[in-house]
């Protein structure tokens, strides 16, 4: 009987590294060579700024602003301890300060109202803010008049 001797086993050929260093050698000259275009302003008006543009900031407009009084209100089906505490300030047009001020009683109705209306799974979505705030600045705009009230500022917002 003659043996049979195994066949030699083939080693796996390495796989070359050359793609690995190769790619990252370019990766870090492509950072290097964006980073270096933009930093000289040859991309983009990203580059440095002139000190003297620096100092040319816009004025801030002229506003004024309302306190409104804070609002407890009881909310629909939350049961017996739920609560939610609003308050706010408006934003106004400094020449009509004291009209809205004369109107804060109906503005505070107007508030009162529509929170009361609102329901307590509206409230627990966590985009509710922007859409109860888009939705009371319309109603204090409609109350106080076109042109008088800017922007509706929510100070407080908490619920119990």
């Amino acid at each position: 009987m003659t043996a049979v001797a195994d066949p030699p086993a083939k080693v796996p050929r390495k796989k070359s590294k050359l793609p690995l260093v190769l790619g990252l050698v370019l990766l870090i000259a492509g950072g290097g060579g964006g980073f270096m275009a933009v930093k000289t302003g040859f991309l983009g008006a990203h580059g440095k700024m002139d000190e003297e543009h620096t100092d040319e900031l816009a004025p801030l407009p002229e506003l004024a602003f309302v306190a409104l009084d804070p609002l407890v209100i009881s909310l629909p089906n939350g049961g017996p301890n739920r609560y939610l505490k609003f308050s706010a300030q408006l934003e106004v047009v400094p020449a009509h300060q004291a009209e809205v001020e004369a109107i804060k009683p109906r503005v505070v109705d107007v508030l009162n109202g529509y929170l009361r209306a609102v329901q307590t799974a509206d409230l627990e979505d966590p985009t509710a803010l922007m859409r109860l705030r888009s939705q009371m600045l319309r109603r204090v705009q409609v109350v106080a008049g076109e042109g008088r009230v800017q922007d509706l500022l929510i100070m407080e917002f908490v619920l119990n």
